[in-house]
């Protein structure tokens, strides 16, 4: 907070203490900043006291950031291609003094904003929530825990924690750090990271500037090294970054930038290049070209496209009346125009796509980028990370092997975060010692003798183990005094370790906090994804030497990693060189415990001689080389239960699966294996399909683009994944046509995110970096949920698909039939129209735009993830779609003329009366009761086709393909959608009221009550369903033999694809044998 924020505490009013600073932050140490803010730097604030001052403080956002525009929602459903052509309609109409058609095409005008504008501005209203939900997040402690919550939730006095590639949520007074720097080029305009001081203090005669305040964190500043806890000072508009945002208010133009040259001038021809270019962008921006997703502008495409066709039909009527200037003939246009134009699509596309946003969030899937919704479903590979995602992310130590002692196993534990809730074995034998023997697991297990883990406090070796488990570790375990409950925060891996240190009582608070502190923190070189290892130096405070204390390097990481810098072994008898031999021993040990499915770390000190003042310009390599082997701990994460029955589903769908992991190759396999990523009879296929299956990311990288192209197969697992792999994997997979969803949730994933088709960001592990890179975030890191967005993706698109066929359908029978109607010619030699332009309206705007709603919401077929992946360069318009909507509409044309011919001609007379299109009359009794008839038989096809849209292959009345009661399964199905199924009745029941109302029937639809006419509609709608489900049973044979095919990649790996590798095998070994 700054200078003059008063009475900021609840109970300020009350008499205590008032909740303001007496200084600006940078000027005070931290411990002020704590007891000003009332505030406690270990715990934070309680809840009630967060909840409180976010009411008295207001959320943590920059004002006029987003929000709902109900003006620009309004403009949007008065400015589009479709309304515009109902607008023309209505203007003719009223030119033409037909007050009763521009009444009506008034009111449908009005009713189409109305209904558009609440529609869209409850899915915007929808939208906005879900973009709160992906908003960044922070790391805070409230009430002693630490919790994930909103950025916008943070206030003034929190205490955050803050790592690299999170986002600093708000200003901060820096508390504590360890290698700190961020990035405050958006603020300063530095392109440099600053290294930031908690101790650092500045005295208020001093004038130091915003990027001189290295005790203070800033707000939308991201961290680039380190980690930092800190107390919130300012948050919202009272940031630094808030200021300059107000000061930016009102700044944003929508006018194209002139462009100057190097001395700031610009030609006249410049200026008029940016006025076009402004006037482009603001014609596209009202047509819906040049904003939304890929497919709201192809549907805005759509419509002008439509609205060029309606100009052409309409011209078409005036030319087959030869440009008669009257009445009936300019209506006739008008209503063949009109007859071309869903009006309701782009409602229904937003509210279809709004509510599918608002489930995929009740499935744990945040939509960051609408283009993703349309992409999902298109996916037909997806790289995913294994700990926390495939896995339960819940990590336990199951064997350290100390070298100079042997190997203690931890047993079985209920809670994972109790240090004293397993017992401990020892055996002097060495993991591979071990796996080689010939005893049998019942054999071991019946001799295992399991203790506490207190009684092997002591031993040397033990004790150098114990330092490095617990000190090169961030984690923190502590047990609750009150409830007795043992709590937990930090990373999964460093947790296992720390209660594992703890089984031991070698905890690191016991040392470095409290009134007895005996270890204290010099350095910090944290763990990184290009390193896979993390060093620290501590210095023990307490020790028995000349200079009254000692200091050490400890290390862990991966083992590869660590044996790099490690020179010497620690055995009982001392330390030993680390030569070739002594590494393959340790590799050895490595891979039996990696067997086991267990991650494999080693664990490697160092005594420090060097007295260095300022560590942060020490160089990592000075301190991450001559080290001494300690020994491996292995560490089990159990697959989710769920992971296994999502690859199987995945396959079925036609989707492969990867694992991209840091973990050693020995122990993703076994994951890959036990989760299905990898087949189980991997062990039969022919040697070069098992290496390129499984690889490292050093064996990956090897290899040139070409010769990746060569691989049998790209791998399934990626083993000690670098960043750099990953957006490898990602071309080459492109390279191979293939579609990609890749998660990630370090800083360095970003790339390989934004490469992806797909970028699945990890809403509890991942950075705020990453997160903002990525297109959906999964709330729960689960591999299930991206099943799951995958499903809900491919729904969507299939009920896209299915209310777009079905609207234009439609249009194409209204224009086709009104069309070839023009050859009925009246008594004085002009055409008669088949349907009235107000039985088009209520066609275009209630028949149809209902049950396309309906359409939108239906839930996913039960055949979706049995589907290969939809081609998104296709979009929705497939050779299917556009063959169906063609022979729907031309089936439904042909029966509404058929209706029409058959009351004037097969059962009358044959009179189409004189002026029929513009009033009724006696003579026009005939024309006025057939289309009626065409009325019905259209309105009644255009609500069956929705019901049959349902499924666009299988039989209305057989949905399921093996339903358990066949005779009465089409009911169920009827009503599984009661949205779909009310718009359906109310399209039949309507019917009524408007044939046989007076007034309404004559005067305003111009057409007449019928009788003995619904024989023909009862007729017709029976061939309609017998037509459509013929279309249907034609489809499914032809598909069923011609038809694409999802390829299951289990099939492919062992079918007929891949005999040749098995074959290759034995071949070979064969050829071995022989010579």
């Amino acid at each position: 907070m700054q200078n003059g924020v008063e009475d900021l505490h609840p109970r300020g009013r009350e008499g205590s203490m008032p909740l303001e600073l007496s200084q600006l932050p940078h000027l005070l140490t931290a411990d002020e900043v704590a007891q000003q803010l009332q505030t406690d730097p270990d715990n934070g604030l309680s809840d009630d006291e967060a909840r409180t001052r976010l009411t008295k403080f207001g959320l943590n956002e920059l004002a006029g950031g987003g929000g709902v525009s109900i003006l620009r929602i309004l403009m949007r459903q008065i400015f589009n291609a479709m309304v515009l052509v109902l607008i023309i309609a209505m203007v003719v109409s009223f030119a033409i003094k037909s007050w009763i058609e521009a009444g009506v095409v008034t009111a449908v005008v009005v009713i189409n904003i109305v209904v558009g504008f609440l529609q869209e501005y409850s899915a915007e209203k929808t939208m906005d929530s879900l973009r709160s939900l992906s908003s960044p997040t922070a790391t805070v402690i409230r009430s002693g825990q630490v919790k994930v919550v909103r950025s916008a939730d943070i206030v003034p006095g929190d205490v955050i924690e803050v790592k690299t590639g999170d986002t600093v949520p708000a200003d901060m007074r820096i508390y504590e750090a360890m290698n700190f720097e961020a990035d405050e080029a958006l603020l300063t305009g530095e392109s440099l990271p600053v290294a930031k001081l908690a101790a650092a203090t500045f005295k208020d005669s001093e004038d130091v500037g915003v990027g001189d305040r290295i005790n203070l964190a800033y707000s939308s500043s991201n961290v680039t090294r380190g980690r930092a806890k800190g107390i919130v000072v300012s948050t919202g508009m009272k940031t630094e970054i808030g200021k300059i945002a107000e000061s930016l208010r009102g700044s944003n133009s929508k006018v194209r930038r002139v462009r100057r040259n190097e001395d700031g001038h610009a030609s006249f021809g410049r200026y008029i290049e940016a006025g076009l270019l402004t006037i482009k962008d603001q014609i596209g921006k009202f047509l819906g070209v040049s904003v939304g997703t890929p497919l709201q502008k192809k549907l805005s495409w759509l419509a002008i496209f439509l609205f060029g066709i309606a100009v052409v039909f309409a011209l078409i009527v005036m030319a087959a009346n030869k440009f008669q200037n009257r009445q009936d003939v300019i209506l006739y246009a008008v209503g063949t125009g009109l007859s071309m134009i869903p009006a309701s699509l782009v409602v229904v596309l937003t509210i279809t796509m709004a509510v599918g946003t608002k489930i995929m969030v009740s499935r744990n899937v945040i939509v960051r980028k609408l283009d993703s919704l349309e992409a999902l479903g298109a996916v037909t590979n997806v790289c995913s990370d294994k700990t926390g995602t495939l896995t339960q992310g819940k990590m336990v130590v199951k064997k350290a092997w100390v070298i100079a002692e042997g190997t203690y196993s931890v047993g079985e534990s209920s809670n994972p975060l109790d240090p004293a809730d397993a017992q401990i074995s020892f055996s002097e034998e060495s993991p591979s010692q071990t796996s080689s023997s010939r005893k049998t697991a019942a054999q071991i297990k019946a001799e295992t003798q399991w203790k506490a883990a207190s009684e092997f406090i002591g031993k040397e070796g033990l004790t150098k183990y114990l330092n490095v488990a617990t000190f090169a570790n961030l984690a923190v375990v502590s047990q609750n005094k009150q409830t007795g409950e043992w709590d937990g925060r930090g990373d999964p891996t460093e947790l296992a370790i720390q209660v594992f240190a703890s089984r031991f009582d070698w905890n690191r608070r016991k040392f470095t906090h409290g009134d007895n502190i005996t270890w204290e923190q010099r350095a910090e070189y944290p763990f990184d994804s290009d390193v896979k290892r993390m060093a620290v130096v501590f210095r023990n405070v307490k020790p028995a030497t000349e200079r009254g204390f000692e200091e050490w390097a400890f290390m862990k990481g991966a083992v590869e990693r660590v044996l790099d810098s490690c020179v010497m072994v620690q055995r009982a008898e001392g330390q030993v060189p680390l030569t070739d031999e002594v590494r393959q021993e340790i590799l050895k040990n490595m891979e039996s415990l990696a067997s086991q499915g267990l991650r494999v770390l080693a664990l490697a000190y160092r005594p420090w001689y060097t007295i260095i003042e300022n560590w942060s310009e020490y160089a990592r390599s000075e301190v991450e080389k001559d080290m001494c082997l300690l020994g491996l701990i292995g560490l089990y994460d159990p697959p989710r239960i769920e992971t296994a029955g999502a690859v199987k589903a995945c396959h079925r769908a036609g989707i492969n699966v990867h694992m991209l992991t840091g973990d050693h190759p020995q122990t993703a396999k076994a994951i890959a294996i036990e989760v299905g990523i990898i087949p189980k009879h991997v062990h039969t296929l022919a040697p070069d399909v098992i290496s390129s299956m499984v690889m490292t990311a050093a064996q990956f990288d090897r290899l040139s683009d070409q010769e990746v192209d060569d691989l049998p197969v790209l791998p399934l697992v990626i083993a000690r994944c670098a960043p750099q792999t990953k957006v490898r994997m990602v071309e080459a997979l492109h390279r191979r046509k293939k579609f990609v969803a890749m998660t990630g949730d370090g800083v360095n994933d970003s790339p390989a995110l934004k490469r992806a088709d797909v970028g699945i960001g990890m809403g509890l592990a991942g950075s705020d970096v990453a997160k903002d890179a990525s297109d959906i975030v999964l709330t729960d890191d689960n591999f299930a949920s991206i099943l799951n967005s995958i499903e809900e993706g491919r729904r969507m698109f299939d009920n896209i698909k299915k209310f777009v066929l079905h609207l234009l359908a439609e249009n194409i029978a209204q224009a086709c039939t009104l069309l070839i109607g023009l050859a009925f010619k009246d008594g004085s030699g002009y055409s008669v129209f088949p349907l009235a332009p107000v039985e088009i309206l209520w066609i275009i705007m209630i028949t149809s735009g209902f049950p396309a709603m309906g359409l939108g919401m239906e839930i996913a077929s039960d055949d979706i993830m049995t589907r290969p992946p939809h081609n998104l360069r296709i979009g929705i318009f497939t050779p299917e779609v556009l063959i169906d909507l063609t022979v729907y509409g031309f089936w439904m044309a042909a029966l509404c003329l058929t209706s029409f011919s058959l009351v004037i001609w097969g059962f009358g007379d044959g009179n189409l009366g004189v002026d029929c299109n513009n009033a009724y009359s006696e003579s026009c009794e005939l024309v006025f009761r057939a289309r009626s008839t065409t009325f019905v038989s259209l309105t009644w096809f255009a609500l069956f086709l929705a019901w049959e849209m349902v499924h666009m292959r299988r039989s209305f009345f057989r949905m399921e393909p093996k339903p358990k009661h066949p005779a009465t399964i089409w009911m169920k199905h009827v009503w599984r959608n009661p949205f779909l199924f009310w718009s359906i009745f109310a399209g039949f029941v309507t019917v009524f009221p408007i044939i046989y109302i007076p007034v309404i029937n004559r005067t305003v639809f111009k057409h007449a009550p019928i009788s003995w006419e619904w024989g023909i509609v009862f007729v017709e709608a029976a061939l309609f369903f017998g037509g459509v489900e013929a279309w249907k049973l034609l489809k499914r044979i032809y598909y069923r033999r011609w038809g694409e095919k999802a390829i299951n990649p289990e099939v492919e790996l062992a079918g007929r694809n891949f005999s040749r590798y098995t074959s290759a095998a034995v071949s070979d070994a064969e050829n071995q044998k022989v010579e």
